[in-house]
């Protein structure tokens, strides 16, 4: 897991949280649910991957996600912290034929910042398997 420090040039609120974990995601929450693998979380928003068939959601689409965040502790251990949140899709990005990356906005934000659990602002990496 990685948080990512906002940089100077960055227009980007706060830092990220970067970390692979799976993110289940549909239009709606009474439709099948479909995987992804979550790649990086703010407080307003995420990024997730997913395969770029035809139930990938479309730009400017709502879907509704459901994920967990590490919320760490003074003592560097953890819980995972579980969320639902409706969010509208920013942006896509083909990574390959078969792969997408989607950016979501949140309806609701999460009610802590991800990225920037760290005392020590200068601390960038957190070694923790999840």
């Amino acid at each position: 897991m990685e948080i990512e420090k906002k940089q100077e040039h960055d227009l980007r609120k706060e830092g990220r949280l970067r970390y692979h974990w799976p993110v289940w995601f549909a239009e709606d929450c009474e439709d099948v649910l479909i995987q992804g693998q979550m790649v990086d979380v703010s407080s307003e928003g995420a990024a997730f991957t997913c395969y770029s068939h035809d139930q990938c959601p479309l730009k400017g689409e709502r879907v509704t996600a459901r994920f967990s965040v590490p919320k760490f502790s003074p003592d560097d251990s953890f819980d995972m912290k579980s969320f639902g949140r409706r969010a509208k899709v920013c942006r896509i990005e083909q990574i390959n034929n078969f792969i997408n990356k989607i950016a979501v906005q949140f309806e609701e934000p999460l009610s802590f910042k991800p990225g920037e659990q760290t005392e020590n602002p200068g601390e960038m990496l957190r070694a923790v398997t999840i």
